[in-house]
């Protein structure tokens, strides 16, 4: 039976593995949670993410793996205009319209540039460009049970429409002939973060010379908290920490706006993955390990946020994570002996 990733670390060690949640815009509140948990001493072996965490996970793992402060990216998301990531074509001149043609035609409004630009020169600035940067070596964690092919600090979620399948990069690049040493990281969470309708959809070129097209990994797995969880039989060596950017089971949920085409798709989508998650939360094992954030009603597509709503999604990130690590460990953990491993 597999572990459920939440073993006690041992005194003077504190790593998590991290998994975070897909939003959009409301990306800043991982970021504040990231930020509270590394300044409580946590470091981060591998991250997984979707979407919009998985933007904030390349950033965090590449900081990790390379030795860089996890403080150093406040600043860099707090410059961002998230709403250059609606990066507009020609047809943009002529209003609705254009937009509706755009996305007939090129199967999303826009393009999704701006994004693989900006996060490969982030990336660039420590050193990071493609997946082969952010391999765990047998040196680097001689203990893991992860196979070889999925020995790295990152992986990111997005769902292959072409085989109705989910994908795990750069874990299933190999089922496509692809080295996923070589694979940019930026084209890999471009997939992730390509909301239906919205962002036009990723092409993934196959060993084969055949194509498949990649959108939102939320689709299929917007909060895959299980990834990490040993299969060997063995005890976890340290718990992996989950971050949601929605209500806590049980909570009251605010309304999504269904008023136009695009609002009714991504409503519909939000629906479908909120549901398949709630299945993973009705587990004791997953909610004692993910930190809920309240997102005050934000939509994952409101680009237009301005900095005041950002600080807020920020802060409410960062006090998210104050209080769950005010309850970390569980007491049930504790109680039952939990294994203090490595």
């Amino acid at each position: 039976m597999p572990d459920r990733g939440t073993s006690v670390e041992r005194s003077g060690t504190k790593k998590a593995d991290l998994v975070l949640e897909g939003g959009g815009v409301k990306g800043i509140g991982l970021l504040g949670a990231l930020a509270t948990l590394a300044d409580r001493g946590y470091t981060f072996p591998r991250i997984a993410g979707t979407s919009a965490g998985a933007i904030v996970g390349a950033l965090a793992a590449s900081y990790v793996a390379t030795g860089n402060s996890l403080a150093d990216l406040v600043p860099i998301m707090r410059s961002v205009n998230y709403d250059d990531f609606r990066d507009k074509t020609a047809l943009d001149h002529f209003g609705p319209v254009g937009r509706v043609a755009q996305l007939l035609i090129g199967r999303g409004i826009y393009k999704g540039d701006f994004l693989v630009s900006w996060l490969s020169k982030e990336l660039a600035k420590v050193n990071v460009e493609t997946f082969g940067d952010l391999r765990i070596s047998d040196a680097d964690d001689p203990a893991s049970s992860l196979p070889p092919e999925q020995r790295y600090r990152l992986v990111v979620m997005a769902s292959d429409i072409s085989k109705g399948q989910l994908v795990r990069l750069p874990w299933d690049y190999a089922r496509y002939g692809v080295d996923p040493d070589k694979v940019r990281i930026a084209d890999a969470v471009r997939a992730s973060m390509s909301i239906p309708f919205f962002f036009r959809p990723a092409t993934l070129a196959c060993g084969d010379k055949t194509k498949v097209t990649l959108v939102d990994g939320g689709m299929l797995s917007n909060f895959p908290i299980e990834c990490f969880d040993r299969t060997d039989g063995e005890p976890p060596r340290w718990p992996t920490f989950g971050v949601k950017l929605s209500a806590r089971p049980g909570a009251q949920q605010r309304p999504r706006n269904a008023d136009s085409t695009i609002e009714l798709g991504i409503a519909c989508l939000q629906t479908l993955l909120a549901q398949h998650d709630n299945y993973h939360l009705d587990d004791a094992h997953v909610t004692e390990r993910t930190i809920f954030v309240d997102t005050l009603g934000v939509s994952a597509t409101d680009f237009g946020i301005d900095r005041d709503v950002q600080a807020k999604l920020f802060a409410n990130g960062q006090g998210a994570a104050e209080a769950f690590l005010g309850t970390w460990p569980p007491a049930q953990l504790t109680a039952s002996g939990a294994s203090r491993v490595s």
